[in-house]
């Protein structure tokens, strides 16, 4: 197996062992034995594991936060100096989710999709301060850059408030994100609705706008 492929396997391994049984609970041996690599591979390519969580994290985030500035860019040129739209704030992360990793809206990006989103999860939930931080240096900038227009577009909130709403919103996401292929079932056998991702983005971002912006 090329260099490339082997640590191509080794993410595709962990990124589907961390998502179903937590980063504490996955072991190396576990993701060398799904990968068919030996420990000396995940020891060249990435190190440690927790070089490979976070390497994990990087692979989805680095693109996505590449076209994120480019949408950024087209907004605050197009904006001007007028407050923004919160809805249209808000829709740019799932847009650009959708665009990200080639711009894909198969069934895998999908799945892939769902997967960051319970990564990113356990990385609050698990105890995992090293992904924190790595996030907070990596892509920092530009989520603040990001959160400047929610908070141009919520001038009503305290900061406390804001601080609030954004993480549950945040939990909202998380939730409906990492199960949706099971929430599409749902819609298809309640509802006879054929559903795809972009059009549970469609039902959930005015649901969480209105959560932000809610009375005090």
């Amino acid at each position: 197996m090329a260099n490339k492929d082997t640590a191509k396997a080794i993410l595709n391994a962990a990124e589907e062992l961390f998502s179903e049984k937590g980063f504490a609970e996955t072991s190396l041996r576990n993701i060398t034995t799904k990968a068919g690599v030996n420990l000396a591979a995940v020891n060249y390519h990435f190190g440690s594991k927790k070089e490979l969580i976070q390497a994990v994290f990087a692979r989805f985030l680095n693109s996505f936060c590449q076209q994120l500035e480019e949408k950024l860019d087209d907004f605050q040129r197009q904006q001007g100096d007028a407050q923004p739209d919160l809805n249209a704030v808000l829709m740019m992360l799932p847009a650009t989710a959708l665009q990200s990793n080639k711009g894909s809206l198969d069934d895998n990006h999908q799945h892939r999709l769902g997967i960051f989103m319970r990564l990113l999860g356990l990385a609050y939930n698990q105890g995992q301060g090293h992904v924190r931080k790595f996030l907070k240096q990596e892509y920092g900038t530009i989520f603040n850059r990001y959160m400047a227009f929610v908070t141009a577009a919520s001038p009503e909130l305290s900061n406390e408030d804001r601080f609030w709403r954004i993480h549950f919103m945040l939990g909202a996401t998380v939730f409906t994100l990492s199960g949706a292929d099971a929430l599409m079932a749902m819609a298809q056998h309640e509802f006879n609705l054929s559903t795809d991702i972009s059009q549970v983005f469609d039902k959930l971002i005015p649901f969480l706008g209105a959560g932000l912006q809610a009375p005090s």
